[in-house]
């Protein structure tokens, strides 16, 4: 510090803080040596406290407005001092400027999953964050317990403490409350004042800090949780699974004919939903025959007895369709002669997984009979 500017300092006769940024608790008053003069005005505006601190020992308290620093106002100071007749020259005294006004949005987070138990899922992990506000109530316990001598006091220096006491109520008030996670997002109020109120018990004003508003943003469950949780909701949008099923073969018969380059797999795929719905269609008549049909007045129809004629063939018993499992995919259904022209392609081999109807599972294309005639005699073993 220059000489000009410890003469101007030691003129100065006002002490305030203009320049208060928002997330800044305590800031104290620059002065060389901390000498201030007798008479000093100290302004105090609204949202602040000023301490005056002698030798490490908090004096007096000064709230909001203008006070003139002079012996008959610093009662606590004159006697720090030992001055009984009072003082006229400039004496030495730090200024801590305590913002009591609110710091908004400082947000706190669990840093791991908390596990609990949950009445539909069993044990699960839950993950939460949101949003709080911290506030001055004791300026001499914050100058005290955390501030020391530091010249200027950030709220980010107590963020951290202070979310560990979050996320600890938090685990205390989900784990004690009994609500179900599907159910937690319509008590976030509740659960947040309970936070609240737990934290600033746990403070136990120590700090002289309070905690106004805490509020709960968002509770997650794990990421395959919620996949579950899509699918279940989706089952239950579509309601009538068979009918989506059929709706599902139709779009597949539609875009297989829009894709001429489909090659044999969109053929199978065509093949394969025409047999379903052909299959379902049959079902429906058959239902529809074996009800009595009835007459005008409401009795049963007799049937007549068919003319003689000679019975038609039996129908040819259905194609078996395939399935063949590529690059992690599910492709098919295949007929036999479409099965031929991939193992023409080299896309059938012998380790090949094949399923059809009846297999309990995936089994290799070499060791089911009907395929292992597609794919020749097996390879001669090494001499």
């Amino acid at each position: 510090m220059g000489i000009l500017d410890r003469l101007r300092l030691e003129l100065i006769d006002i002490i305030e803080w203009i320049d208060d940024p928002h997330a800044t608790l305590v800031w104290r008053f620059p002065r060389y040596r901390n000498e201030i003069k007798h008479g000093a005005k100290l302004i105090v505006r609204p949202g602040q406290v000023a301490i005056l601190v002698n030798e490490g020992q908090l004096a007096d308290v000064f709230g909001p407005g203008t006070h003139t620093l002079e012996t008959k106002n610093v009662p606590i100071l004159r006697t720090l001092q030992s001055w009984a007749t009072g003082f006229e020259s400039p004496f030495k005294c730090e200024v801590y400027f305590v913002s009591t006004r609110q710091i908004t949005g400082l947000k706190w987070g669990t840093p791991n999953p908390i596990m609990m138990r949950d009445a539909d899922f069993g044990p699960i992990r839950l993950r939460a964050f949101g949003t709080y506000n911290v506030q001055c109530k004791d300026p001499r316990a914050l100058l005290e317990q955390l501030v020391g001598t530091d010249a200027q006091f950030e709220a980010d220096e107590v963020a951290e403490m202070l979310r560990s006491f979050i996320a600890s109520s938090f685990a205390d008030v989900v784990g004690s409350a009994n609500v179900a996670a599907l159910d937690l997002a319509a008590n976030y109020t509740e659960l947040a004042d309970s936070v609240r109120q737990k934290v600033v018990a746990d403070l136990g004003g120590e700090y002289g800090l309070d905690l106004p508003q805490l509020f709960i943003v968002n509770v997650s469950l794990p990421e395959q949780v919620e996949k579950a949780l899509d699918t279940r909701t989706s089952i239950g949008v579509i309601g009538d699974m068979t009918r989506y099923q059929q709706y599902q073969m139709g779009e597949a018969m539609r875009a297989a004919a829009e894709n001429p380059a489909g090659g044999g797999a969109a053929e199978g795929m065509g093949l394969g939903a025409g047999f379903a719905m052909a299959s379902a269609m049959a079902n429906q008549m058959n239902a529809a025959q074996q009800q009595p049909q009835m007459s005008p007045v409401g009795a049963p129809m007799v049937p007549m007895a068919p003319a003689a004629m000679t019975p038609p063939p039996p129908p040819p018993a259905p194609m078996p369709t395939w399935y063949i499992a590529e690059s992690g995919n599910t492709l098919g259904p295949f007929t036999a002669p479409q099965l031929a022209e991939l193992v023409a392609q080299g896309r059938l081999l012998r380790e090949t997984p094949v399923w059809r109807a009846g297999f309990a599972a995936w089994q290799q294309a070499g060791e089911v009979p009907e395929i292992g005639t597609l794919l020749g005699p097996p390879p001669a073993p090494a001499g």
